[in-house]
């Protein structure tokens, strides 16, 4: 008898959408958003949770219409064809290519809270290589530890961040929220450019709908789910840039780890120690779960024959060898070529490469598509997709033209693989 696979219920879906997006962004960007726009960023925020549950509505949607797995490539693919199919899943990995690069130079930073030292140029670019190139050859050689991690790291994660919510709250003085601006006044295009930075803490959630076909009746939670986590989740981020603000007032400005510098305040040395332990539990786990996916999305796409087949094939030790040293390789230059800040903003705008097709997709499936029944539909029509597709649209001018040619440059390279694998494969079907 042929026993059946367990699959995730609802909660377990939506501690899982909480892992995927509570990762280093919340631990590392307070700060970054208070230079850039003060106290302000408290709107920026519930700007940014707007506007992903916006996008996330569209999600909702188009994910209760499928049962398999592949998320936006999915989607992108049933209503706009092959060719934006291809795009969206070549992004895919790209996106993930560059958000283990962040998360890489993320975890020397949370380091130089402990050990200054290895802030040093020179160290920092040894311990970004030793995490790329270690994991990366931990994978080749079969050694699967993301599963064995993954309940450490999420408590070792949320513990210490509810703790500095819950204590750090009684801790907030009023007079740290003004001025409101960093000078006094609004400046011109800081608003675009902390939405767009903080943005990165948001993401994550699109992987919920991944993995419809290890769920529970996949097009009813996946929608509850979506939202159940961004909800959660925004209010979290809300409080914990509020204690920062409250505790650390202009401080917070000046600070590479803001949360547990902020923590050292009111928890003292031995708490701003297990905050520390806690950003890089957090960051060491993702960077430890992003080298074993990362790979796999490649794998993934070479399946399914959008790219060459060979990156598919597993290596002496059962493991995707070449999938794995193509997404080493790519990671290092680009984790060795900037910040985490620069790293974190590349990445939001390479994931709109995801985001605002499916936006799109909610609009032309409805009319393409009426027989794919969803169980959750977005409300006042087409409102909100266009919405979500405006905002976005306008966030991305917000960041420079450098950022957009690393975060959406996968696009244009994609261009001359669909029509080399298009052909490829067309040849090989008259062969058959």
């Amino acid at each position: 008898m042929k026993q059946t696979k367990k699959k995730f219920g609802f909660w377990s879906i939506v501690l899982l959408g909480i892992n995927a997006i509570i990762g280093s962004g919340i631990f590392l960007l307070p700060n970054k958003a208070m230079s850039i726009i003060g106290p302000a960023s408290m709107w920026v925020i519930l700007f940014d949770m707007l506007l992903v549950v916006s996008i996330a509505l569209c999600f909702a949607e188009v994910g209760g219409m499928f049962k398999k797995n592949g998320g936006p490539y999915v989607y992108a693919k049933e209503a706009f064809g092959d060719f934006i199919g291809f795009e969206v899943g070549f992004m895919k990995w790209a996106i993930s290519i560059i958000a283990w690069a962040a998360m890489s130079v993320a975890f020397t930073t949370a380091l130089g809270n402990i050990f200054p030292q290895t802030q040093d140029p020179t160290i920092k670019n040894a311990i970004i290589l030793t995490i790329l190139i270690g994991l990366g050859a931990l994978n080749i050689l079969g050694v699967n530890i993301s599963k064995m991690m993954n309940n450490i790291i999420t408590l070792g994660k949320l513990i210490p961040l509810i703790m500095f919510v819950v204590v750090g709250i009684f801790f907030i003085k009023g007079s740290n929220f003004t001025p409101m601006f960093p000078s006094g006044t609004y400046e011109a295009g800081t608003f675009g450019s902390s939405a767009l930075l903080i943005f990165y803490a948001f993401t994550g959630f699109e992987s919920i709908a991944v993995a419809a076909e290890d769920m529970e009746n996949p097009q009813k939670n996946i929608p509850k789910a979506i939202i159940t986590v961004l909800a959660i989740v925004s209010v979290f981020y809300l409080l914990i840039q509020a204690v920062s603000i409250g505790v650390l007032g202009t401080d917070l400005a000046n600070t590479a780890t803001p949360v547990a510098d902020a923590a050292k305040i009111f928890l003292g040395p031995v708490g701003g120690a297990i905050v520390t332990a806690g950003t890089l539990i957090s960051i060491g786990g993702i960077n430890i779960a992003a080298s074993f996916i990362t790979p796999r999305s490649g794998v993934a796409l070479a399946e399914d024959g959008l790219i060459p087949k060979v990156i598919a094939k597993n290596g002496r030790f059962g493991t995707p060898t070449l999938a794995i040293v193509i997404t080493v390789g790519l990671a290092i230059p680009l984790a060795l070529s900037g910040s985490f800040a620069k790293l974190a903003a590349i990445s939001v705008v390479s994931r709109f490469a995801q985001y605002v097709p499916t936006c799109l997709a909610v609009i032309v499936l409805r009319k393409k598509r009426p027989d794919l029944q969803s169980t959750f539909r977005v409300p006042f029509g087409s409102v909100i997709p266009v919405i979500a597709v405006a905002v976005s649209g306008w966030l991305l001018t917000q960041t420079t033209m450098e950022k957009i040619m690393w975060g959406l440059g996968g696009l244009i390279l994609g261009v001359p693989i669909y029509l080399i694998m298009k052909k490829s494969n067309e040849k090989e079907t008259i062969k058959d």
